[in-house]
């Protein structure tokens, strides 16, 4: 028998072994690509649930995955941690987060990476408006923190001496300045703002103080050309807050009070008797004008101590480019009924407005 016989049957063989193989690496492949393929789906798609995990500080990506996949958010915490090597997603960021399994791979990541979707112990809100009395009282509801403990907080000179380092612009000299009920007053910009489980009360308050150093970081070359200060600006943005309502009669306020400052007139406002009274009323009396207190605008000249609440935007809009002031005014009443205002340029016509409106002088 000729080699060449011999060679036929092994020839067979070589080919059929290489084709089983051949099919085998490729079912092999396939099963494999459709393994990883669904473990990068969604855990389950329909579970919109939500379930609240914790990454701890200094977390690595496969500690990450492990607690995801524990938790029922994940399918495969090993294809998830190689996913996230090959993608370069990396910086999570520490926290309690609440998740659900029909999230994404992509969303989960995007969570983690920019700390969304953090699971909450609910909100603080301040409205524009709000002074700090009122947000100890938001706390007070939250139940996290003590109302007492928020109050003296914001008097904190050690804490605010550090504040005023990490945001100069706003807080310099605050600190120095006599007679302010609560230092932070007018600082704690109107916002929600969530708790977490691991919040602490003074990265709360940093994170108000830090919104507002951002909101007014725009205004505070227009400030210094106008020879003001920050703490002035918020002071008279306060009371303007209050006064009005809509941002023409607030930019008109506040045109109003620097009339009447620079006539040397004191503001009269009754804004500043509630705040000096520390109380809620609706009518002020005689006797609520003459309390002693140097936030009586009524009894002081100047715009007291310090802000009376919390500004908004458009009232630190106005203080800033206060309107008519060419027309002279020096009064304004609002009707009670309406909400409009009326402006008057002396004594006797404001006056006779009041006396049209059916109003109290």
């Amino acid at each position: 028998m000729s080699n060449r016989k011999q060679d036929k049957p092994t020839k067979k063989l070589v080919k059929w072994i290489v084709s089983i193989l051949v099919i085998l690496i490729a079912v092999v492949g396939i099963s494999t690509f459709v393994y990883v393929n669904q473990s990068l789906q969604p855990y389950n798609v329909s579970d919109q649930s939500k379930k609240t995990v914790n990454i701890p500080e200094g977390a690595t990506n496969r500690d990450a995955a492990i607690i995801l996949e524990k938790s029922g958010l994940i399918k495969n915490s090993t294809i998830f941690t190689y996913w996230a090597k090959f993608n370069h997603y990396d910086g999570f960021k520490a926290g309690d987060y609440s998740l659900s399994p029909s999230m994404t791979l992509s969303d989960i990541v995007n969570s983690l990476q920019n700390g969304l979707n953090k699971a909450t112990e609910g909100q603080i809100v301040i409205k524009e408006g709000d002074d700090i009395d009122d947000i100890a009282t938001s706390f007070d509801k939250n139940g996290k923190f003590k109302k007492q403990d928020f109050l003296d907080l914001v008097n904190n000179k050690d804490f605010i001496k550090k504040l005023a380092e990490k945001y100069p612009n706003l807080l310099n000299g605050l600190i120095d300045r006599n007679n302010l009920r609560y230092l932070l007053e007018g600082y704690l910009y109107p916002a929600s703002y969530d708790i977490f489980s691991y919040s602490k009360l003074e990265d709360i308050v940093t994170t108000m103080v830090d919104k507002t150093n951002q909101e007014m970081t725009p205004f505070y070359d227009q400030i210094k050309s106008q020879n003001k200060t920050v703490h002035d600006v918020l002071t008279l943005a306060s009371l303007v807050e209050k006064e009005g309502v809509s941002d023409n009669d607030r930019a008109k306020i506040a045109g109003v009070f620097d009339n009447r400052l620079d006539q040397g007139m004191t503001l009269g406002t009754d804004i500043s008797v509630l705040y000096a009274l520390n109380q809620h009323k609706t009518m002020l009396s005689i006797d609520d004008t003459k309390v002693d207190s140097p936030y009586n605008l009524y009894q002081n000249k100047g715009i007291g101590p310090g802000p009376f609440a919390m500004p908004s935007e458009s009232s630190i809009k106005a203080v800033l480019n206060p309107a008519d002031r060419d027309q002279s005014y020096l009064y304004f009443v609002a009707d009670l009924k309406t909400g409009k205002v009326y402006y008057s340029k002396t004594y006797d016509e404001h006056i006779a407005t009041n006396t049209s409106l059916g109003q109290q002088n």
